[in-house]
């Protein structure tokens, strides 16, 4: 019997524990909007916080040499599109 892994942040490296990617990979990107779909706002102060989180994180690891920029990869797709 195989176990199916969750695609979650696995911290402090926040890489996805199902693929190994960086979280949020495109499987949990497409889980978190099916779940906030109806709120994005949500979504979007859910995500900002995680990032937080991750940054601090991240630093631990590192020393704090690098600064990372993680507003691509937590916030920046989920903010909705302009109407055209």
């Amino acid at each position: 019997m195989t176990r199916r892994r969750d695609h979650v942040p696995s911290r402090p490296t926040w890489r996805c524990a199902a693929c190994g990617i960086a979280w949020p990979c495109s499987a949990a990107k497409l889980r978190l909007l099916g779940e906030y779909r109806t709120d994005r706002t949500a979504l979007l102060v859910h995500l900002a916080t995680l990032q937080v989180e991750a940054a601090a994180q991240l630093a631990d690891l590192d020393g704090g040499g690098s600064r990372v920029d993680l507003a691509d990869r937590f916030t920046a797709w989920a903010r909705p599109r302009p109407a055209s």
